[in-house]
């Protein structure tokens, strides 16, 4: 099967410096991939890319098997959903959940600007069922937890029924309860066979779920590496991806980092530990 989502020879350039440099990456059917890297190593521009928000200065774009340039990018972004942290510092806060999930139809921020019917009320109470959050369809979204309000964003991304699902740092802000909250429902989410091909950015190993199969590494706009998650994340390339030496262990269907200086393990505490 062709790709979802293929990136061939991308570079973004600004003011002379690339931003992104030569990436060549592809997003296969049933796939979830975590882009990770750190802060300015082009993780957020080449989502931007591959929402089709942004075009690239060289390279080629295929998207659900058509090329960026040759068709109606409002078309194909109808097939795209988004979720990002800052999504909901866009949202009237006396909204519903349901008002918020529904608006997404016609990628509208408020209810008023289109008409709805019972239909589409039904389908966006389903989305927030699969995020396990449609007990608080009608409450105000200001009222819900800062965790509950990314799992309504990320309902808000199954409107449609999209074709690939693109997850800008939707932990980011979040306290420790709100972030394990999330990183659930992601798992969840994953792990479900009719949720489509997936592409979450973080800069934690810790944010990776459960059920998310491979790994993208950026480095300085570079891909470090790329492929099946247990084989690509190893305290080698994590170490060059953050240029500090780190420790890394799986445990519990997650992952954690350390730096060297900083060695306990949990091995103490009788934990399983797979080292990397």
């Amino acid at each position: 099967m062709d790709p979802v989502l293929a990136l061939t020879d991308v570079s973004l350039i600004r003011d002379g410096r690339r931003l992104l440099d030569h990436i060549t990456w592809s997003v296969g059917a049933g796939e979830r991939w975590v882009v990770l890297g750190r802060n300015g190593s082009g993780k957020s521009t080449l989502l931007k890319i591959a929402s089709l928000y942004l075009h690239p200065s060289e390279g080629t774009i295929d998207v659900f098997g058509q090329r960026l340039g040759r068709v109606d990018v409002r078309k194909l972004r109808t097939g795209i959903g988004m979720a990002s942290a800052g999504m909901a510092d866009m949202l009237r806060s006396d909204l519903t959940p349901v008002d918020v999930v529904m608006t997404a139809k016609n990628g509208a921020l408020e209810p008023w600007w289109h008409s709805y019917d019972d239909h589409d009320r039904a389908r966006a109470r389903d989305c927030l069922a699969r995020m396990g959050i449609a007990h608080h369809a009608d409450r105000s979204f200001s009222t819900l937890s800062s965790g509950e309000r990314q799992r309504v964003l990320l309902a808000r991304t199954l409107m449609n029924d999209p074709g690939l699902l693109l997850l800008d740092e939707p932990t980011a802000g979040l306290d420790l309860a709100g972030r394990e909250d999330l990183v659930e429902g992601l798992g969840v989410l994953a792990r479900d066979e009719s949720t489509p091909p997936t592409v979450l950015i973080t800069h934690h190993v810790e944010e990776i779920p459960d059920g998310f199969t491979h790994l993208l590494m950026l480095a300085e706009g570079k891909v470090l590496a790329a492929g099946p998650l247990a084989e690509t994340l190893t305290a080698a390339r994590l170490s060059t991806c953050f240029g500090i030496e780190l420790g890394l262990e799986h445990r519990h269907g997650r992952w954690w980092a350390w730096g060297e200086r900083n060695s306990g393990t949990g091995a103490e505490a009788g934990q399983p530990i797979i080292r990397r």
